[in-house]
C-alpha cells in the first residue's frame, strides 16, 4: 500500500481501502493472480472500494469549478491545469492507481448535486475526469461528455444507454469508464459490476475447453463507427480474452458480437463459440454484485478487467427527476493492449466528428 493510501485512510476516516494482493505475470490458458480477480463476498459487509468526500475536499472542487466559469471555459477545453485540486489531487491519483493496477473499480461518495447547476456538476465531474485520464469521444456526434438516460431509444436496434433496457454485461471501449450520478428511477437500474479476470479463472478451472474458444478475434459490429485510418468495414475483431505483456485483458461479448452475426461478410458462431459466450455471461451473473447509487456517487470502472451491466427500470414522470447519469470514457495508456484492443480505444468517431460536451442528452 503507497503512503498516500495511508494517509487517506487515517485522515477521513474513509472505508476506502486499496487493495493488498499481489499480481502476477499473466499467461493465456493458465490461473491468473491479479488484485481485479474478486469475488462479491470479498466485499462483504466492507465498502472497501468506496471514498467519501470531506467537506474540505467539496469546498476545493467548488473553488476549480468557479475558475472555471470565471473564464468562461468550454468543459471540452478544460485540461487537468485547468482544475488544480492541491489536496484532492493526490487523493485521485491514488484511487486511479488502484482501478488501474488494483481491484479495477471504485466509487467517490458525496459530490453535492441539489442546489448546484447542472453546469457546475458537470464541471466537477469532468474536473475529475481530468486528473484521471483523456477523454474519449463516445458516439459519432463528438460527445466526450455522455449521459445515460432514456430518450426513446432501443437496445436491440441501437445504443442501450439512450434506452431503459437492461444492458447486458459489457465493456466499454475506454480504459476507465466513469459514470456520475445525478437522479436515479423510479425503481429498477440497478448498476452492477463483476471480475472478467474470476470469470477467466472460474472458466479455466469449469470448462477449459471454452475458455480457449474466447480466444478467437470475435467480429463486432461498428457500423458507422470506425476511426479515420482504420479499415472502413462495418465491424472490428477483438478476442474476448488476451493477454499482453503479463497483463489480462477481457472484451465482454455482448450486444456487438450478437449484432455483427447479421452482417453478410462475418461467419455463424460455432456452437462451441456460443456455449463459451453462454457461460461467461452466466459467470458473469453469478459472481457480480451491485451498486446502489446515490445522487452525487461517481462510480469507475477499468474495462480490461471489470464487467459492468444495468437491469432494465421504471422512470419517474417528471422530467426533471428521470434516471439520468453523465458518462466518460477515459484513457490512459498505462496498460500493455493487443493491438485489436488498443485500436478499439480511439474513441468513437469518424471524419465528420466534431468533439462537443453538451450538458443533456441528444
Amino acid at each position: 500500500m503507497s503512503t498516500a493510501s495511508h494517509d487517506i485512510a487515517s485522515k477521513t476516516a474513509n472505508p476506502w481501502q486499496p487493495s493488498s494482493r499481489k499480481r502476477e505475470p499473466a499467461e493465456l490458458l493458465r490461473p491468473v493472480v491479479d488484485p481485479a480477480g474478486w469475488y462479491r463476498e470479498d466485499f462483504a459487509g466492507r465498502d472497501s472500494w468506496m471514498y467519501r468526500l470531506s467537506a474540505a475536499e467539496i469546498a476545493e472542487l467548488h473553488e476549480a469549478v468557479a475558475a472555471v466559469e470565471a473564464r468562461g471555459l468550454d468543459l471540452k477545453d478544460v485540461t487537468r491545469d485547468d482544475f488544480p485540486l492541491p489536496t484532492l489531487g493526490a487523493t485521485l491519483a491514488d484511487i486511479a492507481e488502484e482501478i488501474m493496477m488494483g481491484r479495477g473499480f471504485a466509487l467517490i461518495r458525496g459530490l453535492p448535486v441539489e442546489g448546484r447547476s447542472r453546469l457546475q456538476v458537470a464541471a466537477a465531474f469532468w474536473g475529475i475526469g481530468t486528473h484521471m485520464g483523456e477523454a474519449r469521444s463516445q458516439n459519432t456526434k463528438g460527445h466526450l461528455l455522455g449521459h445515460v438516460k432514456d430518450i426513446g431509444g432501443n437496445y436491440a436496434t441501437g445504443r442501450g444507454y439512450m434506452s431503459r433496457d437492461a444492458l447486458l454485461f459489457h465493456s466499454d471501449r475506454a480504459d476507465i469508464l466513469a459514470l456520475c450520478c445525478l437522479q436515479t428511477a423510479k425503481s429498477g437500474g440497478d448498476h452492477r459490476i463483476c471480475s472478467s479476470v474470476t470469470i477467466y479463472n472460474e472458466m479455466l478451472k469449469r470448462r477449459p475447453d471454452l475458455l480457449k474458444e474466447l480466444t478467437w478475434r470475435f467480429y463486432r459490429i461498428r457500423k458507422g463507427e470506425i476511426p479515420p485510418g482504420q479499415p472502413q468495414r462495418d465491424w472490428v475483431r477483438e478476442p474476448i480474452f488476451s493477454v499482453e505483456q503479463g497483463f489480462l485483458t477481457a472484451r465482454g461479448p455482448s450486444a456487438p458480437v450478437f449484432k455483427a452475426q447479421s452482417l453478410p461478410d462475418v461467419p455463424k458462431l460455432t456452437d462451441a463459440q456460443t456455449e463459451a459466450i453462454d457461460l461467461f455471461m452466466e459467470l458473469a451473473q453469478e459472481v457480480s454484485m451491485g451498486i446502489d447509487y446515490e445522487p452525487g456517487d461517481i462510480s469507475f470502472v477499468m474495462n480490461h478487467v471489470t464487467q459492468h451491466a444495468r437491469t432494465d427500470y421504471e422512470d419517474w414522470p417528471e422530467p426533471e427527476r428521470k434516471r439520468h447519469l453523465l458518462r466518460l470514457w477515459l484513457r490512459t495508456g498505462r496498460r500493455p493492449l493487443q493491438k485489436d484492443v488498443a485500436q478499439a480505444l480511439a474513441g468513437v468517431i469518424d471524419e465528420k466528428t466534431v468533439f462537443q460536451t453538451p450538458l443533456d442528452a441528444e
